[in-house]
């Protein structure tokens, strides 16, 4: 079967390694029909959990390819990788800034609650875009040599590791909001629809612009480390158990460093 997968175009490896990204994220909502009541330590240590495997991958995944594309394309390296780094991250704050404003304008009631889980949200449909487009990019730079396909898919089985817990992260806070099962789902879903849409445009645009794959990775990186330090370690942190979120985290950056050393 993957002789199979390996006789296909590069775009139909794109989408179905995207798919198969967004088919974690949608495993990660259904979680929220076997919850009568949703328990806190469960999401706090899957934020947690989630949040180590996006440290791991924003540096192991993104970033040291980044430094390795840019020196061999001859960039500054620590340039390239900077700038796209701040830019990632400047990416998410204008948009939570926005979201901020939006909400307040509209008056919402119990604000501080809905904010934060449509915050969450928000953070994490606008992180998967970069995660999609660096599936799109490690496959699209195959062909250049910027990466290796057992690369690109440990990449694709990384970003779906993580997002199991990110469906969770979306669904159960909808649904601790007395949101309905289905419409929690739903939305968490389609968080992560943006994903394939995302690879398929980094795939197309890397295989033409080579030269934009170091600037791309180290901005997937930023728009990652800054949904962790924003939401999900925080969240987890407020849980009684500190410590116990913390090792959480940890494990998940271990998890998230063996697959990509052992396997990329």
């Amino acid at each position: 079967m993957f002789n199979w997968y390996l006789e296909l175009s590069i775009y139909s490896q794109v989408i179905i390694a995207s798919l198969f990204t967004w088919g974690i994220t949608s495993l990660g909502a259904s979680i929220v029909f076997f919850f009568k009541k949703v328990n806190q330590n469960i999401l706090d240590a899957m934020l947690g959990l989630s949040g180590g495997v996006m440290i791991a991958a924003s540096f192991f995944s993104l970033l040291n390819p980044a430094i390795e594309g840019a020196t061999n394309l001859g960039m500054i390296p620590w340039v390239v990788v900077s700038i796209g780094f701040l830019c990632g991250g400047l990416f998410l704050i204008l948009g939570d800034s926005l979201f901020s404003k939006i909400l307040n304008k509209r008056q919402v009631n119990n604000v501080s609650s809905i904010k934060r889980s449509l915050m969450l949200i928000f953070s994490i449909t606008m992180h998967n875009i970069p995660e999609g487009l660096a599936i799109g990019v490690a496959f699209g730079s195959i062909s250049s040599g910027g990466s290796t396909l057992m690369g690109a898919l440990m990449l694709a089985i990384g970003i779906g590791i993580q997002n199991f817990p990110e469906g969770c992260a979306v669904s159960l806070p909808l649904r601790r909001e007395k949101i309905s099962r289905k419409k929690s789902f739903f939305l968490g879903v389609l968080s992560g629809i943006v994903e394939p849409i995302s690879a398929l445009v980094g795939c197309i645009l890397v295989m033409y612009v080579e030269k934009i794959l170091p600037f791309l990775l180290a901005f997937a990186a930023g728009c990652m480390i800054y949904v962790v330090v924003s939401e999900l370690i925080p969240e987890s942190q407020n849980n009684k158990y500190k410590r116990l979120m913390s090792l959480f985290t940890i494990i998940g950056f271990v998890i998230m460093m063996l697959l990509d050393i052992s396997l990329g």
